[in-house]
């Protein structure tokens, strides 16, 4: 079994910095507004952070128009789940099924007690059965994680911070205390995203780990996210923009796509589309190098390097 402690030492320290990150700005707002009760402050961060928490699952099945996926329509995937489950010791997540045009699945939920996993529609003609299999894992150990919760509870407020931003940047307050609001709610958005993006890409890791420890094939969720990534690349801007704000909750990043299937070729020595065990041994003894721009364009990333990411499960092959 997998040693998650380090993830929830990660996500406890990640909602305590964004709690405390919220909490100060508002009170930094309240006292320019002539309000100086801490308590006030504290009760407000309090219920901010709660109603994300508590509504956040509601607001993704919604953004991501999904609708419960009977038995009788998808038994091969009620079954796959329910080993999955078994073997991760949690209640069968309510399964989904995602109304987008983006090949991809997602978990979302407030605890693994009352997860939920949601496929869209394209990904069922994409992906064999090992390979949607080790991506429905993949879901699971976000589940088992309970990791879903805290990524939607601590994404809103770096929003919050922004908007309170814009509101009092171009207001018309004569000393100049809206502009210092201003930049400073800007400067804790960015600090927050950052805190966002880097426990996204850390779950990510550990999701990856899970599907592997739950009986699949590592180069079958490799194969997986080579087809998921090739199959979001094909998609247009205009699909990929609807949901951008949800992409955290993917298997894979789909607004780096391109970039990704880049990188899969690297290691598709055969040219057939997919990854073999044998070429996965081939990556896993050799060195994965990333470059400058590619390490700075994964801490804006929602998910790890494809390569890095590709390279840990190439060792768990080992």
């Amino acid at each position: 079994m997998i040693s998650t402690w380090r993830l929830r030492l990660r996500m406890i320290l990640t909602s305590v910095i964004m709690f405390t990150i919220i909490y100060f700005f508002l009170m930094f707002v309240g006292r320019f507004l002539g309000i100086s009760s801490w308590k006030f402050f504290f009760g407000i961060s309090l219920i901010i952070s709660f109603l994300q928490y508590w509504y956040g699952p509601n607001l993704v099945k919604r953004s991501m128009n999904v609708r419960p996926l009977s038995e009788a329509e998808a038994p091969h995937i009620h079954q796959m789940v329910q080993e999955l489950a078994d073997a991760a010791g949690v209640p069968k997540p309510e399964i989904g099924l995602s109304e987008i045009n983006i090949p991809n699945a997602f978990a979302y939920g407030r605890t693994s007690r009352s997860g939920h996993i949601a496929i869209t529609r394209p990904i069922l003609g994409l992906l064999d059965r090992d390979e949607l299999k080790a991506v429905l894992g993949h879901e699971m150990g976000h589940i088992k994680h309970n990791d879903m919760a805290v990524t939607a509870a601590v994404s809103v407020i770096p929003m919050i911070c922004y908007y309170i931003a814009l509101s009092f940047m171009f207001s018309d307050n004569d000393n100049g205390g809206g502009i210092l609001i201003g930049l400073l709610g800007y400067v804790f958005y960015l600090i927050g995203q950052l805190l966002v993006l880097f426990i996204s890409r850390t779950r990510e890791y550990y999701a990856d780990a899970a599907s592997v420890e739950y009986g699949n094939r590592p180069a079958a969720l490799v194969s997986a996210l080579y087809k998921l990534s090739y199959g979001a690349a094909r998609c247009s801007k205009e699909t990929i923009d609807e949901v951008n704000t949800n992409r955290a909750f993917f298997v894979n990043d789909v607004n780096n796509a391109q970039h990704d299937v880049t990188d899969f070729q690297q290691i598709d020595f055969d040219g057939d589309g997919r990854i073999s065990d044998e070429e996965l041994r081939r990556l896993a003894n050799s060195e994965v190098k990333i470059s400058k721009t590619n390490g700075i364009m994964e801490l804006l990333s929602t998910h790890p390097d494809s390569l890095k990411r590709v390279k840990r499960l190439a060792e768990i092959e080992l």
